[in-house]
């Protein structure tokens, strides 16, 4: 295993997008950072630029009016690049999944490699995600 993947897997660094919604996403995000739940124990940190992120974390609709914006975000982060989609809003569209100004789902935007449904996701579920995504990338 060389030492950028080696690096990858044992501290994934993060960015969070909140595209825009009930901000409960955010929050169990937030508890799933809190001592409670820990998820930094993996290695997971977030950063303040998608520049040096390697894991983008979406959340909420993403609308026609933030989808170039949101794209832009997405072609900083740098190459191998990995997305989580978090709440029914970033898998679906949620409850806004037929609004005229919504995509259904930030897959249509750009590419997703790991889902976590639920309104909102609970810390575990969040957990659990970034282990699998952090076992994807070992096995990569």
């Amino acid at each position: 295993m060389d030492i950028v993947k080696w690096s990858r897997v044992k501290s994934p660094w993060v960015f969070h997008f909140n595209a825009g919604g009930c901000n409960g996403c955010d929050i169990e995000l937030l508890a799933a950072l809190n001592p409670k739940f820990d998820i930094e124990r993996f290695g997971m940190i977030l950063r303040g630029s998608p520049r040096h992120a390697d894991v983008l974390l979406c959340t909420g609709t993403v609308t026609r009016q933030i989808r170039d914006r949101f794209k832009r975000i997405y072609d900083q982060v740098p190459e191998p690049k990995f997305v989580m989609a978090f709440g029914n809003c970033a898998c679906s569209g949620g409850v806004f999944q037929k609004c005229y100004n919504v995509h259904e789902g930030i897959d249509k935007v750009v590419p997703v490699n790991m889902y976590v449904p639920g309104c909102p996701p609970r810390p575990q579920a969040i957990i659990d995600a970034a282990v699998k995504l952090l076992t994807a990338l070992q096995q990569s």
